[in-house]
């Protein structure tokens, strides 16, 4: 049977105070609504629609082929907005998860789960519950005396009676399409809120017999919704220790868990080991027997194996096997750090490529620069590489020698074996093997102190 998904993200969210979208705040390296459209795709539906309202072209630029998106453009309730679904869905005869785009701690398995039930049993509708010890807020889930789902009640409209019930409605569903959007516009707004709630849809289903059908959820942290900024941080650290449990189940040793932010997707062999402090961001892939840290930010980088970075930020870069980056070294986007490199402290590496076995030992700017292997850049040296219109190429071949102090006005080419004598200032190539010297004659004034202090 085939499986598609609407989810709904058409809200504000007021308490989040904020001009973006509820749905994408991120969290765990990416949006509330990223997260639930990878829970609805594992799940195994082939077809997502996602019901946006509020900051619509947002949501449509952040979705783009991964889903549809179909508009709600006044918020009327719950089924009102599956309701906008109806036409991307006329043509479907098999089940559909409806999910909230705040609930970004929803497995995919979780789903997979209530659908499979959901077929098993030939429901109309199952719903997911939990039992919370504190349920205020969400809808509570009233049973038949059979122990069947009757309805649902929201908390504003629920006598006192009903309030003390325990298991609540989660938001997430599964039905059966065809007959579903007929009933939905059977739905009344006459509530405390005035809104055409998709709860009421069960409460249509079982005074016509149909097979109403309840999934309990053992973690009802995983339906946690989204409503300040307050809750979206308690979301993150929830996501961020599954993400560390998983790697450190994988052979990744994790020091201080509590002090370390690795995004969802990070990817890092067995045997590395992160320090405390530290943030892996974004499309991150780290080899086996790394060190990484402390107090590093390393975003959208490859990095091989038995590297060691610490203290250092890199984004967007290439850094090989056996490398050595830090402590205090800024590597920025689009550098390539070959195998055996040492970057040492505040060294900024800019669009570069660095081969192999190279040193880059301390103090030294390199910005568009290709240094070949073996080179030594001495202290302190600076590749001019910018004239305040045009940026410029610095060439340093295999096993140059750049003493301390220099700076290489680009575009400029040291060649194979050349060296580059210390407090040098070099406006032209230098040929291979070549000894390139570009300073003043040094003049020493004798007595020039006492002269001096005498006057």
């Amino acid at each position: 049977m085939e499986l598609a998904a609407v989810i709904l993200a058409a809200g504000k969210g007021t308490r989040m105070k904020s001009d973006l979208p509820k749905v994408l705040h991120p969290v765990g390296g990416k949006p509330m609504l990223g997260h639930v459209l990878d829970a609805v795709a594992q799940a195994g539906a082939t077809q997502r629609i996602v019901v946006a309202g509020f900051g619509a072209r947002q949501v449509i630029d952040f979705v783009g082929n991964d889903a549809r998106v179909v508009l709600q453009e006044k918020q009327l309730g719950t089924a009102h907005a599956l309701l906008q679904a109806e036409d991307e869905l006329k043509d479907f005869s098999g089940d559909l998860l409806v999910v909230c785009g705040d609930t970004p701690l929803l497995r995919g398995s979780t789903l997979a789960n209530l659908a499979r039930h959901h077929r098993e049993t030939g429901a109309a509708a199952t719903l997911l519950t939990a039992e919370m010890a504190d349920p205020t807020g969400y809808g509570r889930v009233i049973r038949a005396a059979n122990g069947n789902v009757a309805r649902i009640v929201e908390q504003k409209d629920a006598s006192p009676e009903e309030l003390q019930v325990k298991e609540i409605n989660t938001g997430v569903y599964c039905f059966k399409v065809p007959g579903l959007f007929a009933a939905l516009k059977e739905i009344s707004p006459a509530n405390a809120q005035g809104e055409y709630y998709l709860t009421d849809i069960i409460g249509i289903f079982t005074q016509r017999g149909m097979n109403v059908q309840a999934v309990a959820l053992a973690d009802a942290q995983e339906v946690q919704g989204i409503n300040d900024r307050i809750q979206l941080s308690r979301a993150a650290a929830v996501l961020r220790r599954r993400t560390l449990d998983d790697l450190m189940a994988s052979g990744v040793t994790i020091v201080d868990p509590n002090n370390t932010y690795i995004d969802q997707g990070v990817k890092i062999g067995r045997d590395s080991t992160i320090l405390p402090f530290t943030f892996l961001l974004g499309n991150t892939e780290v080899g086996s027997g790394c060190t990484i840290g402390p107090g590093s930010k390393i975003t959208d980088c490859m990095i091989g194996e038995q590297v060691e970075i610490q203290y250092s930020v890199a984004i967007a870069s290439r850094i090989g096997s056996g490398a050595v980056v830090g402590p205090y070294a800024y590597i920025r986007p689009g550098t390539v750090v070959g195998e055996q490199v040492k970057i040492g402290d505040f060294v900024e590496i800019k669009k570069s490529t660095i081969g192999k076995g190279s040193k880059i030992p301390h103090l030294s700017y390199v910005g568009d620069a290709v240094i070949g292997e073996k080179v030594n850049v001495g202290a302190g040296t600076i590749t001019c590489n910018y004239d305040g219109k045009n940026k410029y190429q610095t060439i340093l071949e295999d096993n140059a020698f750049i003493g301390s102090n220099t700076n290489l006005v680009a575009p400029v080419k040291v060649g194979q074996g050349a060296v580059v004598a210390a407090g040098s200032t070099i406006t032209k190539d230098v040929p291979p093997n070549a000894l390139g010297v570009a300073r003043e004659r040094q003049t020493n004034v004798e007595d020039w102190v006492k002269r001096r202090d005498s006057k």
